[in-house]
């Protein structure tokens, strides 16, 4: 029988010819991340292991992105936690205020990240990673702890659904309306502890940045990983980012998928997941009259240049509408910088939204944009759960770069003109 790409993946890292959907295995780990608000929780766990020290210094990132900068005690206290654990242990890739950047954007950006890897993350979005071909999947803090120790992580062998993408999106659909659709489709459970593996001629009509969303969100149906083949457009990105040695996983024409799927990115509209769930999409033709009251363009979803171009292109010349923030937040720090020399922020300020340093803050209801009750946001992020982004009686509505900039505009939830 033969193995899907994740399996492929997986069997190497156990030292095994080959795996099978089920299967319990140990495999060894590439790279093991925390973050401001998971790590400490780990830090403690390995505090109980009598001294032992990591497995090894450079496998292991610890980026400070969700409460930085620091916006109250309570994460300063963690950042502390984590800065002097990093320090304590000579970790290489340790990212704070000035360095650091949204996660799952930035450990790309590095090079830290490529395809064959097996990586774990404190954070349930470490499977964007999947985009280059990497087998990538969140964990537990005290599974990171784990890792983090030993270099190794068990792993129960995920079946797989295989969706085959073709055709050339419109214009204003983009990767977010992808799995938006794929998510409104199988419901936030539709692939529960199954790898999400991406296949067909459409792909190369998506760039990397698309990709990288899709995959982060695969966790938003449930699955354990998300994985696309790793063609001449992840191998120019990966060549540009990263010193690191890759390996090239392919899956077996006999592999085993539980359920197959065809999408046709010529036949996709812009998507919006409406609250509560993202299962609960509409195309933005079937939105109707919702007001709103805030916008937020960012995260680890979209927040990267291409997602920072479209929104700036429909920004430009004009004006966020009265009564609507509009937040905008780079994913890392050379992102904003290439969109300040490419004069995107200035788009941006000129048209009434401000610009953020680089933060989870607004995703999760931390800062730089909670809602109040009865306040309705358009975000670029990835979870519309009761209370996700502030009061648990304002609402979330999941969209694109392109769907929130025209959004801003026009301050009802709104697709871009043609």
């Amino acid at each position: 029988m033969g193995m899907t790409m994740t399996q492929k993946i997986l069997a190497a890292h156990a030292g095994l010819d080959s795996v099978s959907a089920g299967q319990l295995i140990e495999a060894d780990l590439d790279l093991v991340l925390g973050n401001d608000i998971t790590s400490p929780v780990a830090i403690h766990e390995m505090d109980k292991m009598e001294g032992r020290g990591v497995f090894d210094k450079d496998k292991i990132a610890l980026v400070m992105d969700h409460f930085v900068p620091n916006k109250d005690i309570k994460s300063a206290q963690h950042c502390k936690c984590v800065r002097e654990f990093a320090c304590k242990h000579e970790i290489t890739n340790y990212f704070d205020v000035g360095e650091m950047g949204i996660e799952h954007a930035l450990l790309p950006e590095k090079g830290l990240t490529v395809a064959g890897d097996v990586i774990i993350g404190a954070d349930s979005h470490t499977c964007t990673y999947g985009a280059l071909g990497a087998f990538s999947t969140g964990v537990g803090s005290t599974d990171m702890a784990a890792g983090m120790a030993t270099g190794k992580a068990w792993f129960k062998v995920p079946s797989a659904i295989k969706f085959n993408i073709v055709g050339k999106p419109s214009k204003w659909v983009s990767g977010k309306d992808v799995i938006l659709h794929i998510i409104g489709m199988i419901g936030v459970d539709g692939a529960l502890y199954k790898s999400m593996e991406f296949v067909g001629e459409g792909i190369r009509n998506l760039s990397m940045d698309d990709r990288f969303t899709i995959a982060n969100m695969a966790i938003e149906a449930g699955g354990k990983n998300g994985i696309f083949p790793v063609d001449d457009v992840a191998i120019q990105y990966m060549k540009e980012h990263s010193k690191r040695e890759f390996t090239i996983y392919e899956a077996d024409p006999d592999a085993e998928y539980d359920e197959e799927y065809t999408i046709d990115l010529s036949q996709l509209k812009p998507t919006v997941a409406f609250p509560h769930l993202p299962e609960n999409t509409r195309t933005v033709d079937e939105v109707g009259d919702i007001q709103i009251d805030q916008v937020v363009i960012g995260s680890c979803t979209n927040g990267r240049l291409d997602d920072l171009r479209i929104a700036a292109e429909i920004l430009r010349g004009n004006k966020v509408a009265k009564g609507v923030r509009c937040i905008v937040i780079p994913a890392t720090q050379k992102i904003y910088l290439d969109a300040m020399e490419e004069g995107l922020i200035r788009d941006f300020i000129e048209a009434g939204a401000i610009v953020s340093t680089p933060t989870c803050g607004p995703c999760l209801g931390g800062y730089m944009g909670i809602l109040a009750e009865g306040e309705r946001c358009v975000s670029t992020t990835n979870r519309n759960f009761v209370g996700r982004m502030g009061h648990v009686e304002s609402e979330i509505y999941l969209a694109s770069p392109a769907v929130a900039a025209a959004s801003a505009i026009t301050g009802t939830l709104s697709g871009p003109k043609e």
